[in-house]
């Protein structure tokens, strides 16, 4: 009578650039704890590709193609409330961090530092807590400690919607924009449906009028 296997941390992998997917993939299936269930590249695959494999973690590239990952941590974070999201960005900016962490992310790490930083916050945040790497901790402690720091009305949108707002807002419709920023129009939709909805505003000119606004606050 065989005893049963010890349980693995089941992890799903998505991130646009295949060496580096590949290599995470070899990083965490090394590890005698944890087994990678599944990879994408693709953010519109990720929802129902997590329902299929059904991870703990999820380890989030920020920016990918279909749906940036700010977009695509809240919907999985929707459907699949117990999948923990780990963020894996190239960039340290505040905003960055934010906006993951806003969208539901319990971790974030850059991928300067994603090797032995990411398997320490795949075990933190399976633990409850949030990790941030030390790359962006400095960055964004002022922010969530103090509480006291204004928030920029476009925080709320994620880097993706934030340039879809910019095109809308500069007349293009959702096929140039499609074109612009290399995905589908019906991705522009979704994203177009999305700012409107969080922006309260609902229609083309009510966001021009917005980022037109905006700009002139900023600016002043």
């Amino acid at each position: 009578m065989h005893s049963p296997p010890s349980a693995k941390v089941r992890v799903l992998l998505a991130d646009d650039h295949q060496m580096f997917r590949e290599a995470l993939c070899h990083l965490l299936q090394s590890q005698p704890d944890m087994d990678v269930v599944g990879q994408t590249g693709d953010g519109m695959q990720v929802v129902d590709l997590a329902r299929k494999t059904e991870p703990q973690i999820v380890c989030m590239d920020i920016s990918m193609p279909g749906l940036d990952g700010a977009e695509v941590t809240r919907m999985l974070r929707k459907a699949l409330p117990q999948v923990l999201v780990v963020a894996l960005s190239a960039y340290s900016d505040q905003q960055y961090v934010l906006d993951m962490l806003n969208a539901g992310a319990s971790g974030y790490v850059t991928k300067a530092e994603a090797s032995d930083e990411l398997l320490r916050a795949i075990r933190t945040v399976l633990s409850g807590r949030t990790y941030l790497c030390p790359d962006v901790a400095g960055v964004v402690t002022g922010v969530l400690v103090g509480k006291n720091v204004a928030a920029r009305p476009t925080a709320v949108l994620g880097a993706r919607e934030r340039q879809v707002l910019k095109l809308v807002a500069e007349g293009c419709t959702s096929n140039q924009i499609a074109e612009m920023l290399n995905i589908a129009p019906s991705t522009v939709e979704v994203h177009r449906r999305n700012i409107m909805r969080k922006l309260g505003r609902h229609s083309v000119a009510a966001l021009t009028r917005y980022v037109v606004n905006n700009e002139r606050g900023q600016r002043g």
